[in-house]
């Protein structure tokens, strides 16, 4: 990246920040709303992402690909800087909110995966890879009964993903429900005679 890139990356990072900035004093000043013109969220969002889009080099496109690639590097907070940035510059955009969800989960930060991983999902219910990955973010924070409830969704959408039975198996060991995680197991072995953790799994629980 040119030392003139790396200039324009930081005065995007500066004006966005002024921005929202300013945005929240609109929104904490009492005497502001009540006597100027209170814009919407629509238009903030609209004023927000104008900003981005005058000061940053690169287009949202550009950005995701960018942090594919870093991701792909193993450098994943680069990913998500990349994708924390694309999502300023296009909002509302469900597979840079799923990519949130999923490097923010990599990189630790359950809370602010569970976040975009619902904002995602507010765009697209029918998502079975979100139902999915919530599901495994919600399992790492002992929120089971969530997680289930996004395993059941995904399945509703696909009864045929290994990978779900999968996840619903290690759900259902957390759980002490045994029986259930072998069933589980079995089916996506079924499904994928070739996954390898999930056969593990299975004859770990055949053995006891």
């Amino acid at each position: 990246m040119s030392v003139l890139q790396l200039l324009m990356l930081g005065a995007s990072a500066y004006f966005a920040l002024k921005i929202y900035q300013h945005i929240q004093t609109l929104e904490d000043n009492p005497n502001m709303q009540n006597n100027e013109y209170e814009p919407s969220q629509d238009e903030k969002d609209e004023e927000y992402s104008k900003a981005m889009n005058t000061f940053s080099p690169y287009s949202a496109e550009e950005l995701v690909q960018k942090a594919d690639e870093a991701y792909e590097s193993e450098d994943e907070q680069k990913a998500l800087a990349y994708l924390s940035e694309a999502n300023l510059k296009a909002p509302h955009n469900a597979e840079i909110l799923f990519k949130l969800g999923f490097i923010s989960s990599k990189v630790g930060d359950n809370s602010m995966a569970i976040r975009y991983y619902k904002e995602s999902l507010e765009l697209d219910k029918e998502d079975e890879f979100v139902h999915n990955s919530l599901a495994s973010v919600y399992r790492a924070e002992k929120e089971f009964a969530s997680a289930k409830m996004h395993l059941n969704d995904s399945l509703s959408l696909n009864e045929e993903n290994p990978v779900t039975y999968y996840n619903y198996g290690n759900l259902m060991l957390d759980m002490k429900n045994e029986d259930v995680a072998l069933e589980m197991y079995a089916k996506a072995v079924e499904l994928d005679p070739d996954f390898k953790e999930a056969k593990e799994e299975l004859e770990k629980l055949q053995k006891d």
